[in-house]
């Protein structure tokens, strides 16, 4: 059995958001992170090669914990509720983790990274998205009949896109207004059901 690591690989992803948050991407070095994280520099380059996978493991646990949850959500037999599940995990994750929100809603990966996302990145989040592309192809092809291009874009207006905005606006408030959850559910519902066949 392994020894546990010294350095919490979670303090360290959350050092190097809050870096990046805060002062911006180019301020997340690695020896700024180190100092943030109190992990050693040697430490941060044995376990993630270098500033870029440092911060390309943040954004990626920022995307995971989101997909866990809209995932989750979504897994209801009824395609308009799996679907107002989804928008409501939105929201809801925004509000669990404002800071993981706030890197998803505000950077991109190409933003963080120094030369860009490789290939191994973009696989990965291809990886990554599959299941939820999958959800909404599915709910497309319930409510709609088909998940052609048309309907996917149909079901993400509702699903990705109406959550999307509604965080953007409210992204540097101190706090997601409480009744936004309840109106934004409403909206999506509405949505969905006018598309039933």
């Amino acid at each position: 059995m392994a020894p546990p690591r010294k350095h919490s690989t979670d303090v360290i992803l959350d050092a190097a958001r809050t870096l990046v948050l805060t002062d911006g991407p180019r301020a997340a070095s690695v020896a700024a992170i180190a100092e943030a994280s109190g992990a050693p520099v040697g430490t941060l380059y044995h376990r993630f090669g270098n500033r870029n996978g440092v911060l390309t493991a943040a954004w990626l646990r920022a995307l995971e914990r989101f997909q866990e949850r809209a995932i989750a959500a979504g897994e209801q037999t009824d395609p308009v509720e799996a679907g107002v599940a989804m928008a409501r995990a939105s929201i809801e994750f925004a509000t669990e983790l404002p800071d993981d929100a706030m890197l998803l809603l505000n950077l991109r990966p190409s933003d963080l990274l120094d030369g860009g996302p490789d290939a191994d990145f973009r696989t990965r989040l291809d990886t990554m998205n599959a299941p939820l592309v999958a959800r909404i192809r599915w709910i497309a092809a319930e409510l709609l009949g088909a998940d052609g291009e048309r309907e996917l874009d149909a079901i993400s207006r509702a699903v990705i896109d109406l959550p999307y905005a509604a965080l953007r606006r409210h992204a540097h408030a101190p706090k997601l207004p409480g009744w936004l959850a309840d109106d934004l559910t409403a909206t999506a519902r509405t949505l969905l059901t006018s598309y039933r066949r």
